[in-house]
């Protein structure tokens, strides 16, 4: 009978509905994503990788944006979960502060991975890179370029990839005994190109001015550099400058801006594993961390010396 059935449905060119009988399951096979912008760089190539191994294993992904806006945050969560996802992928808004629009998933078994952006209080599954370690090795090649009054664009400092890049930051500056000077850190809430500008004008027009800039971004970084062109201010001889992604614009801009590279696509598929793999093994599955390398690229913008190749960190 099941045959005849089976048989007549694929003369008649039938095809089963997956949503459906998922939908009786309570799950889609779907993988929500919350990212802030999905036009930057490194949040594109992290959707990339969350794609690539959700296709692989036959999982759809729904991706929205918060704009860096809390309540966009508390919107999407909510949505995301009345659309019965399998699981949810999160890089956290820059406003974000409190973290109760999660509980729903909590208290249903959903997982939750974090992503660079991550919760430091909720429980749960995060991959992320060594902010720290990237901080410090982008502050001690500026020290070994012969820099000395080395000024950081600092971000949010309630999001933990900021904080860390500064407080890494600050100790290559106590293990080389250079002072850490107040003056020398700037914050800015979001790193965009008008920041930069301001941040950069700001710390140019000190008494003392620095002799590089260590940027939390390339965005920030990139302005500075501009603004170091139109005050006729050489890079990198009077001004040498790293950022942090390894955005495109870094290849574009002249010089060229050495940087810290993000290994996004990377991120991405390791956190879309670990949601298929709580789906398909929930009972096996611990929660971690993953802490992944990243590498310093050295260009036209910070080389006063000589050349070095790119190390990882």
């Amino acid at each position: 009978m099941i045959k005849a059935v089976k048989k007549l449905a694929l003369e008649k060119g039938y095809q089963p509905n997956h949503l459906a009988a998922s939908l009786r399951r309570n799950r889609t096979h779907t993988i929500g994503v919350m990212i802030s912008w999905v036009n930057r760089p490194f949040i594109s190539s992290l959707i990339s990788g969350v794609e690539e191994v959700a296709n692989k294993a036959d999982f759809n992904v729904i991706i929205s944006q918060s704009h860096d806006s809390f309540n966009n945050e508390v919107i999407n969560a909510k949505a995301l979960y009345n659309s019965r996802i399998s699981g949810l992928i999160v890089s956290l808004a820059m406003q974000t502060t409190s973290y109760d629009h999660f509980t729903p998933y909590i208290n249903a078994g959903l997982p939750i991975v974090f992503v660079d952006r991550v919760s430091e209080v909720i429980n749960t599954n995060r991959v992320i890179i060594d902010n720290f370690a990237a901080g410090f090795t982008a502050t001690k090649h500026l020290i070994e370029q012969g820099c000395r009054r080395i000024a950081h664009l600092a971000g949010a400092q309630h999001r933990n990839v900021y904080r860390d890049r500064l407080n890494g930051y600050i100790e290559a500056l106590k293990h080389n005994n250079l002072p850490i000077d107040e003056n020398l850190i700037v914050y800015g809430q979001i790193l965009n190109a008008e920041e930069g500008q301001k941040l950069t004008h700001h710390l140019m027009n000190l008494p003392v001015p620095p002799d590089a800039i260590f940027s939390a971004n390339d965005t920030a970084a990139v302005s500075a550099i501009q603004y170091a062109k139109q005050h006729g201010i050489v890079i990198p001889e009077q001004l040498a400058v790293v950022g942090f992604n390894n955005d495109p614009i870094s290849l574009i801009i002249d010089p060229q801006l050495s940087t810290i590279a993000h290994p996004a696509t990377e991120m991405g598929k390791i956190a879309a594993t670990q949601i298929i793999n709580h789906q398909t093994q929930p009972e096996s599955v611990a929660y971690e961390t993953v802490v992944l390398k990243t590498e310093l690229i050295v260009r036209e913008s910070s080389l006063k010396i000589k050349k070095l190749t790119p190390s990882l960190v």
